[in-house]
């Protein structure tokens, strides 16, 4: 029982790689972004 493949799968490999690296920056900000507050609050 094979069912359809995902629409992931027949995006190209540069669109994914863009969104992985986009997730990934999103992230490392927002982490970024927590520290500071945090920095900021405990100083």
């Amino acid at each position: 029982m094979k069912g359809k493949p995902l629409d992931a799968d027949r995006q190209p490999l540069w669109k994914r790689l863009g969104w992985l690296a986009a997730i990934w920056a999103g992230s490392v900000l927002a982490l970024g972004a927590f520290a500071q507050l945090l920095r900021l609050w405990l100083t």
